[in-house]
């Protein structure tokens, strides 16, 4: 099991070893889900449903990532990072394997949403956790690191996907993502328990009560979890609006399909850029103190750079709105658990991430129709 907080984290040695587990864990539940649109239009065809029908196979999955964090919360307030993750890498697997021998699109929202929704549930937030029992000095960059994975996987994906339905179809492409997403398995062994060996710190905190459970409650009487929460929630209708529209908005302004894709990968990069660059300067002596104000910050400078949007003019103006609305969301991903262990503690992370992860579900899920009217 994760250890309490009455050790002092080892802020090194072994715990690069998991950050690099958490980049894979963490990259994966964030990027599988968007790149799986490239098979919507043959699975539409294949069963013969309409568009809105293949559009809940993503919806469900997502539904079920945020929505499994209290679940995934209590697995590993009892048992540890380590065989959540594990869990988790044999359930996207499973999923995929299955939904690859799918006869019915009803099949796919069983296999893919719910059953792989889970599974990322359970790779994201153990691997968010776990950081936090090996860092306490470099936490803001160890964080920075492993948020990185989200970028940087989605790159890899979306042109593998494309590789992978040009040459075997969905179903053989789904077979073979099924064998990817075990490799979920092998970041989940890198995330060992810390050891005992480390000197306890003296306890100066007074105990818990004894009336908290496991998904930590008590945490809705925190006034600062609130602020936060409530900020993310209403954040989190409008953060993925960019990602889900600059394509298309760029084709309405005349702009070739090919040219218009390109807009994604220049957010992409930009994203990759900045999140271990802001890991670094969270890290540092004059900005970890107000680690708060800084993602404060990041929030801002975002919601400037979509009200700004709208006067970019022609394809270049659409590149430099990429370019700075790419840097603005990689800095807000970067800190946004950074934060909310700041304000809760490490010992009371894995509660706090799983109700604000349920509670991002419905916005996550209306936000990008709701921008759309």
């Amino acid at each position: 099991k994760n250890p309490p907080q009455s050790y002092t984290p080892p802020d090194g040695g072994w715990g690069w070893a998991v950050v690099f587990g958490a980049f894979i864990s963490i990259g994966y539940a964030s990027a599988f889900p968007k790149s799986l649109a490239v098979y919507f239009k043959e699975i539409q065809e294949y069963f013969s449903v309409s568009y809105s029908e293949i559009a809940w196979v993503p919806s469900v999955m997502l539904a079920c990532m945020y929505g499994g964090g209290p679940v995934s919360s209590i697995l590993v307030n009892r048992y540890g990072s380590r065989p959540v993750v594990l869990l988790g890498g044999l359930m996207v697997g499973a999923a995929m394997v299955l939904a690859s021998y799918g006869t019915s699109i009803i099949q796919l929202y069983v296999y893919v949403g719910l059953i792989g929704g889970f599974g990322l549930a359970f790779n994201l937030q153990p691997a968010l956790t776990i950081i936090g029992t090996y860092f306490q000095v470099r936490r803001p960059l160890a964080n920075g690191l492993a948020m990185t994975g989200s970028p940087v996987i989605l790159l890899i994906l979306a042109p593998l996907n494309q590789f992978l339905f040009d040459s075997f179809g969905w179903r053989g492409s789904f077979l073979i993502l099924g064998s990817i997403g075990l490799n979920c398995c092998v970041a989940g062994a890198l995330m060992r328990p810390v050891g005992k060996s480390i000197q306890p710190k003296p306890k100066t905190e007074p105990p818990e009560s004894s009336l908290q459970t496991e998904k930590d409650l008590s945490l809705f009487t925190h006034r600062g979890f609130l602020i936060y929460l409530i900020g993310n929630v209403v954040m989190y209708f409008g953060i993925f609006a960019p990602v889900v529209f600059l394509t298309p908005y760029a084709k309405h302004q005349g702009i070739d399909e090919y040219s218009a894709a390109l807009l994604l990968s220049i957010y992409s990069l930009a994203d990759i850029f900045v999140r271990p660059a802001t890991g670094f300067i969270g890290n540092s002596k004059w900005i970890r103190p107000r680690i708060q104000y800084f993602f404060s910050f990041a929030i801002l400078y975002s919601g400037v750079c979509h009200l700004l949007c709208p006067l970019a003019s022609g394809y270049v103006g659409l590149v430099v709105y990429a370019v700075f609305s790419g840097l603005a969301f990689g800095m807000v991903s970067a800190l946004l658990f950074e934060v909310l262990m700041d304000l809760v503690g490490a010992h009371r992370f894995s509660s706090a991430v799983g109700l604000v992860t349920i509670m991002e579900c419905g916005p996550v899920l209306l936000g990008p129709p709701i921008s759309g009217l």
